[in-house]
């Protein structure tokens, strides 16, 4: 029970009601002390009044602290994490009420802060794979996005995600577009954002990435007592691999320049990069898919990584994250550059400016921006089955796009890709879709009679 009260206390010290407490306490103790030097001190200002559903609230989230507490003195740590990942389910809902972008806010401070569970049991070992040179537990990555600003990647690591991208990052900080950019499309599993590349700029990231980056060298060098024979999973940024997504400035007029500063400052503390050249909410900047803009923009940017000294492990590999509103030449042309210049993988895709028909009907659908989700799912895997078969699956692809369970992530991988991303579903979802989505996920393989993920990549193009 000692933990429970622990678990109580820490919660009740982040929290208003805390606060207000203590202040109260405060000057009623202050006031005593004074009470026979001095007049009695003005009437305290009156605490604000907490309504009665914020209350509940509170009580029902100390009462669930508490009560899962008291039940880990019973269990043991897997169980008790999964009783964790399965109680978010309960908080979950409460975001739908608030304004999307609050709501996402929300969510990754609450990462940043370590308020949300910590994965503890192992992946399933038919999951474990190594891409690039780089061991991932799982297959099953955060899309930038999310984490816009590197501010939660080592709680949103902890939840159990193989990978986690950060981004996009513009070389200097811009707002992005007008709000309100983000639009809820819940029954259709569907946000539509036109957020435009909202960053706080390459020096912010560098910082908190720099001081991330230090971190895990010190875990790393300090863990004398592993053996030859050990595995250890993760990458530069904690327990698993941090990718991080480049980003041109709305207003720069060379954005080769743009994507060159991004790799000379992030790179050293990325597992992989990624020049994102395929948002729709950026003027002019899916022209860069262009057979020769893109050719001349992967050359420069290689080179300026490339140039850089690196160590045993060599540079990050150099991906490239192309759109699903492409024609069969834009992807022939984009196939080619990749396999020319070798490119070392292409995430396919970002969101979509289509509408198709699932979404059609709701009034939303009607705002300007990319769609992401289930309805973009079908587009997005077609056009990452076509890409596997004109790179002849001799370039790592990433599929995104609509994957919300374990079926689907392993069509994404049955369709070429080695390494999967969610973001619209974990938005609607929660922590507790991580867990379920792997497991599944390891059924369908196992179910389908392939050992591993490598067997089962592009089984749906032989």
């Amino acid at each position: 029970m000692n933990m429970a009260m622990r678990v109580a206390l820490k919660f009740m010290r982040n929290s208003a009601l805390y606060r207000n407490v203590k202040s109260r306490h405060n000057f009623c103790t202050e006031a005593s002390t004074a009470s026979t030097q001095t007049p009695p001190p003005p009437i305290p200002k009156k605490v604000p009044h907490v309504s009665k559903k914020g209350r509940l609230l509170t009580a029902a989230t100390i009462g669930l602290l508490i009560g899962g507490g008291a039940y880990a003195s019973t269990v043991d740590e897997a169980t008790f994490c999964g009783w964790l990942f399965n109680a978010t389910k309960l908080v979950n809902p409460f975001f739908a009420f608030l304004d999307p972008e609050v709501a996402h806010r929300l969510a990754v401070s609450a990462a940043a802060r370590g308020w949300v569970p910590i994965e503890k049991r192992q992946d399933p070992p038919i999951l474990e794979l190594k891409v690039w040179g780089r061991r991932f537990s799982n297959p099953v990555g955060l899309s930038a996005g999310f984490d816009k600003n590197a501010e939660a990647v080592e709680g949103l690591l902890g939840l159990g995600f193989g990978f986690v991208e950060v981004g996009s990052v513009t070389p200097v900080p811009q707002e992005g577009n007008p709000k309100p950019r983000i639009f809820r499309l819940r029954n259709e599993g569907a946000i539509i954002n036109r957020c435009g590349f909202n960053s706080e700029g390459i020096v912010a990231v560098a910082k908190r990435l720099g001081a991330q980056h230090g971190k895990r060298k010190l875990e790393t060098s300090s863990s004398s007592s592993l053996t030859e024979d050990d595995v250890v999973h993760g990458g530069k940024a904690g327990p698993g691999i941090l990718g991080v997504n480049l980003g041109k400035n709305k207003t720069s007029e060379d954005a080769t320049a743009d994507y060159v500063q991004g790799v000379h400052t992030l790179s050293q503390y990325a597992d992989y990069l990624v020049i994102n050249i395929s948002s729709p909410n950026t003027p002019g900047l899916r022209q860069l898919q262009g057979r020769k803009q893109l050719k001349d923009l992967v050359k420069k940017v290689q080179a300026a990584r490339d140039e850089m000294q690196w160590g045993e492990e060599g540079p990050p590999p150099l991906l490239v994250k192309i759109a699903p509103d492409l024609s069969k030449q834009d992807l022939e042309d984009i196939a080619a550059v990749a396999l020319a210049l070798r490119v070392d993988g292409l995430i396919i895709s970002n969101t979509t400016v289509q509408r198709p028909d699932s979404v059609s009907s709701n009034h939303v659908a009607e705002e300007t921006g990319g769609l992401s989700g289930k309805p973009l799912f079908n587009l997005s895997t077609s056009i990452l089955k076509d890409m596997f078969i004109l790179t002849k699956g001799k370039i790592p692809l990433i599929g995104c796009g609509g994957i919300s369970s374990g079926e689907d992530a392993y069509k994404k991988i049955r369709a070429g890709a080695i390494l999967v991303q969610l973001y619209t579903s974990f938005a609607y979802g929660g922590p507790a879709l991580i867990p379920r989505i792997k497991a599944e996920l390891a059924e369908c393989l196992e179910r389908d009679g392939f050992k591993s993920i490598y067997e089962a990549v592009g089984a749906d193009c032989r």
